[in-house]
């Protein structure tokens, strides 16, 4: 294989194991605060096939940001509605940095003690891009734009008019949001 194939390679089994963790996260805390729509939907899993969408996979692995199928809430089941999607939306990135966290740990034990090997290289190099793409998963959906999570944490502190006028515009911004990642995928296809 060669080294494009095999990096190709392990950032599909990474984008497998982040993606359903960050999905499971919201899922986790949606039953937690009273939500079973997701659990009963078979969401409350790390079974990538649960969460998978394919273009979605496809332009996280070669343009680096993607998205899986969303996990369905319904506020109506929280106590506090706002706060519940909130806390929901922020459990996802959460899960993400737990995950790099670990991820990182495991790499630095492997670097430090492990035997330098060709199966050794390859484990570490896939706890590399883990923390690496748990992190930018993180950081990218902490931002304030529907419809990714920081937009549910952020619109939980605003005054309702502003939240609801907000989110009349959801639709909207989730188009120019997905036109914008697919003109990041058929830029990074071209350099490739």
């Amino acid at each position: 294989m060669t080294a494009q194939g095999l990096y190709y390679l392990i950032r599909t089994l990474v984008a497998l194991v982040a993606i359903p963790f960050h999905e499971a996260g919201h899922a986790l805390a949606a039953w937690l605060l009273g939500d079973d729509t997701a659990k009963r939907e078979g969401r409350l899993s790390l079974n990538p096939l649960k969460h998978f969408d394919l273009l979605g996979t496809l332009c996280m692995v070669f343009a680096g940001v993607g998205w899986a199928k969303p996990v369905s809430t319904d506020p109506r089941n929280f106590k506090n509605p706002k706060w519940g999607m909130a806390l929901t939306a922020l459990a996802g990135p959460v899960a993400n940095l737990l995950l790099a966290y670990l991820a990182m740990v495991a790499w630095k034990l492997l670097y430090y003690w492990a035997p330098i090997t060709e199966g050794t290289v390859l484990v570490a190099r896939f706890l590399q891009y883990l923390v690496y793409m748990d992190v930018g998963l993180a950081v990218f959906n902490l931002i304030p734009v529907p419809p990714l999570d920081g937009s549910r944490i952020l619109l939980a502190v605003l005054p309702q008019r502003v939240y609801f006028g907000v989110m009349k515009y959801e639709r909207v911004i989730l188009i120019i949001v997905l036109a914008a990642v697919w003109g990041v995928f058929w830029t990074a296809l071209s350099v490739c």
